[in-house]
């Protein structure tokens, strides 16, 4: 295994009955890299990350973890941490006696790293509250602290920050990001683009049990060709006549109706919208705001996943 890949996968399958869950996915994760995993409902990503903790075993294909092949017991690799389908907790105890019992479970956590772990993601006010009062977001930050105890240096999330508050959210990213860059590797499976956006540097895309896309955000947005773009300027006529006459720039009609006369929606790539912004500052026109209708990650997802979708289950 390269020693740079904290996860190594070839040709991964894995069937339940007669449905193909995962059809040949190939998977690297860099050490110290957040590694973004998308796609539709139904896709994969939680049987994907199931594997990579030990609660189930491929098919087929190989699997290397942290260097180490994967066999076919149902056990968690040395050094791997982390929930899917939520945090499993006992809700009639308090936030610091679930970790104490889950670390007591796991046998090399360390309960001398509760306090630290509970302030990591920022419950160290609620740490003696019954677990049965906490929100989805309190639950999954506490399901972050309990993955920590161990100090993995692979972690497994499924939408950690799935019902967090903005405050929580930039919390629970800082914690994540301080991981990362201290070397522990991170795959992160969401549903929120902007979250995937904002923490990771590769990102793979799973449509009906394959792999569709794998690799940096910048090849994604690359790969994709236009973007629908939000346009306000201090001038909108001048800017629909500009546009309209600058090659390769696309203007959408119906865009003052669903925006408003001051918002021009164009559609174009990198290269015509900086002509045409270039063009517009020397017309004396001044660009307020040009921003994606979509993310490009949001764009690439939808175009990779939405050309299957009368694709049978198989």
């Amino acid at each position: 295994m390269d020693a740079l890949l904290a996860v190594r996968a070839r040709g991964i399958t894995k069937c339940f009955g007669e449905v193909v869950a995962l059809d040949g996915v190939d998977l690297d994760v860099t050490q110290g890299q957040i590694h973004g995993l998308a796609g539709p409902n139904g896709a994969g990503k939680t049987t994907l990350l199931g594997l990579l903790l030990g609660l189930a075993t491929a098919d087929g294909g190989r699997l290397e973890i942290l260097g180490t092949p994967v066999g076919r017991a149902l056990t968690a690799p040395d050094g791997v941490a982390g929930f899917v389908d939520g945090p499993g907790l006992y809700p009639w105890l308090t936030a610091r006696q679930n970790l104490a019992a889950l670390a007591g479970l796991r046998g090399g956590a360390r309960t001398a790293g509760i306090d630290d772990a509970l302030d990591r993601v920022g419950l160290t006010d609620v740490a003696d509250d019954r677990v049965r009062g906490f929100s989805l977001g309190m639950r999954q930050r506490l399901g972050l602290a309990a993955a920590l105890l161990t100090r993995p240096r692979l972690l497994v999330l499924d939408e950690p920050a799935n019902g967090v508050d903005p405050a929580g959210k930039r919390h629970v990213h800082g914690v994540l990001t301080r991981l990362a860059a201290d070397g522990t590797s991170v795959v992160l499976s969401s549903h929120r683009m902007d979250d995937l956006e904002a923490l990771c540097s590769e990102v793979t895309i799973i449509a009906t049990g394959r792999v569709v896309f794998s690799g940096s955000l910048d090849k994604l947005a690359a790969e994709k060709r236009e973007l629908d773009y939000r346009l306000v300027t201090s001038d909108p006529e001048a800017t629909r006549r500009l546009a309209a006459g600058t090659q390769g720039i696309h203007v959408a009609d119906d865009a003052a109706t669903r925006y408003g006369a001051e918002v021009l929606v164009v559609r174009a790539r990198v290269p015509a919208l900086d002509e045409l912004v270039t063009g517009l500052v020397h017309a004396g026109i001044a660009p307020r705001e040009l921003t994606p209708v979509v993310s490009p990650l949001e764009a690439a997802f939808l175009d990779l996943t939405e050309q299957h979708p009368e694709e049978p289950a198989r």
